[in-house]
Parts: C-alpha cells; structure tokens; sequence
C-alpha cells in the first residue's frame, strides 16, 4: 500500500478489506513516501517473522529513502490463506511468507515443493533452492495469482507429534492427524496408514485437547510457538517434509511501487529467504532439544522410515504426473552439487 501527498495536504488512508492500520502523511518532506504492510502469524521470536523483519531491514539499506513498514503479527490479520488471498487482490497486505499449501488455487504444482518426502535432507534440499529449480512455479504463481515469489525461506524439518508414542509404522496405523490443505498431504498420510483430515491451523491444540485428533505434524519453530507439545508430547522423529516457504510480495502493490523501490526489493528478497533459512535450519535441532531438556516433550525414534519413504512414493509419483509436475520432480530428485 502507497500513499503520495501534496504540500500541506494530509493524506489518511486504512486497508480495503477494513479495519487496517492507518496513517497520516502531511508537508512536502513526506510527499514520497510509502507505506508497505506486511502479516506473520507469529511472534517476534518466530524464523518466520525474523525473515520478514530482516526483508524489511534490507530494503530500506538498499533504497535509501525514507519508508515505511508496518508488520501485523501474531495472526491479527487471520493466517497465511488471508496473506495470500489479500496479496493477489492487491490489498491489506503486500508481503509475508505463506505456505505453498494456500497457493493450489493459482497453481497445482505449488503444493508440490512442499510436499512430503520431497528432498533426501537438508543438503538435497539446499541444491534444489541455490540451483533455482522452483523458478517455473514461481512464474505461474504470479502470473495466475498475481502474487511474486521473491525468495525462498523454511528449512525446518518437520515431525509428528503426537499424544501417544509411534516409532513405527504399526503404531502410526489409523492414526488421526492434522494435515496442511494441499491434496498431496492427505493422500501420502492415507498411504501411510493414517487417518489424516484437514484442520485450521489455530485449531489443532484444541482438536488435540477434545480428542478430535491425535496428532499433527510440524517443525520444531510451530511446535514450540504453539506449544503443541503440552497437548501432544511424544514427537515421532518421521522427518517427512523439509519446509520451502516462501517469501511473497503483492504484484498489484509492485507494480505501483518507484524503479528503484522495485529493484530493492527484488534484491533483498533473496537474502531476507537465505538468512531465513540458516535460522530455522540452525536452529531447529535445537529449539527440540531445549524442549525435551526442559521435558516438555520426548523425541521418539521413528525405525520404519524407509518402508514409510516406500509407501508414499507411488503415491507422490502419481500425483506429480497428475499435475504436470514430472519435470519438477525429476530435476529435484537428480539434484547434485
């Protein structure tokens, strides 16, 4: 969102949609400048909001001109579905990383570079982002959704926790787990024998709590953001999914937005993803251990991941074909340094 002002006109602007923050430019010193909203579902401590803080740093460094940025968090704006949606209407947000769970919609093959059992570990994961391999997804994203994919966070490995132990996949049999919205989530998780539904995310402590479910699965930043483990204590080292999130910017907004403003931020997107994902990579083994130190939740060894990877693959093979996204997985897959 921009605001321009005339000298000694003041300019009072809120978010369509309602309810935003507002805000006021007067004098000729403020005539150019400009306002960017952004939303994390998370606090300050979150790598997720980290990311965008540090998104914001680097654009202001490399504009260098006065700008401003109002970041809404802990979910004050809804979740990273409304992020999404609101960036493609152009309106209320302009940047934020959103799951590319919420992006199906625009894309069919966007869900697919999050998807379970995708990469063999961090370092496969690594090549795929530096050898810029998800550039085709991020050019349908924002040619249908009208919504730019500027850089890539994540790296969070992600496990299920639960409110019973499961170290094998006996035990994870009709288990009941919440799984993302994306269609890949509950096919692999019924491949693999369990009984996944779809929850909001705000809900699953709760759902756990009730007796709705049993489980869900995220990384160690959700789990302890959250505190899942106080409901679901026993964490079942699967280590399904290495997290891709990416870090969004409205094209409407963009598009509106000075050259040299663009090209900051265009540079500074890449970065802002890059040191997102050495925090949440670092420090995801850690913030698991700390919690377990602090016995707020136990690690259980998962003995079965290899006949877990053997069930699930027909599944993601099929599945890929299904939404032209063969190409996709053949180059993730032969990834090499």
């Amino acid at each position: 969102m921009t605001s321009t002002s005339l000298p000694r006109r003041s300019v009072l602007l809120g978010a369509a949609g309602g309810g935003l923050a507002t805000f006021a430019i007067t004098g000729r010193a403020a005539a150019q400048t400009i306002t960017l909203n952004g939303a994390s579902q998370f606090n300050d401590e979150h790598a997720f909001t980290r990311c965008i803080a540090k998104f914001e740093e680097l654009v202001k460094q490399y504009y260098g001109k006065p700008i401003n940025f109002i970041l809404h968090k802990n979910s004050s704006l809804g979740l990273e579905k409304q992020y999404f949606e609101y960036m493609a209407q152009g309106r209320a947000v302009d940047y934020g990383i959103v799951s590319p769970a919420h992006m199906s919609t625009f894309s069919r093959a966007a869900p697919f570079i999050d998807a379970p059992f995708l990469f063999r570990d961090l370092a496969h994961w690594n090549r795929v982002l530096e050898q810029d391999m998800l550039k085709p997804i991020g050019d349908e994203v924002a040619k249908r959704a009208r919504v730019m994919l500027i850089g890539y966070a994540g790296g969070g490995v992600r496990n299920v926790f639960a409110s019973r132990p499961a170290g094998n996949l006996e035990a994870l049999r009709n288990m009941k787990i919440r799984v993302q919205g994306a269609p890949i989530w509950s096919r692999t998780f019924t491949a693999a024998g369990m009984s996944p539904t779809v929850i909001a995310y705000n809900e699953i402590y709760n759902a756990i709590q009730n007796g709705v479910i049993e489980a869900g699965e995220n990384e160690a930043a959700g789990v302890e953001q959250m505190r899942f483990y106080e409901v679901a204590p026993h964490l079942a080292l699967t280590e399904h999914a290495i997290t891709i999130r990416p870090l969004c910017f409205s094209a409407g907004t963009f598009a509106r937005l000075p050259k040299d403003l663009q090209d900051a931020i265009m540079r500074a997107g890449p970065e802002a993803a890059a040191y997102g994902r050495q925090i949440e990579s670092t420090e995801d083994g850690q913030k698991i251990a700390a919690l377990e130190k602090g016995g707020k939740l136990k690690r259980i060894p998962f003995t079965d991941r290899a006949a877990l990877q053997e069930k699930v693959t027909p599944v993601l093979t099929t599945y890929a074909r299904e939404i032209d996204a063969e190409g996709i997985m053949s180059r993730i897959a032969g990834a090499t340094a």
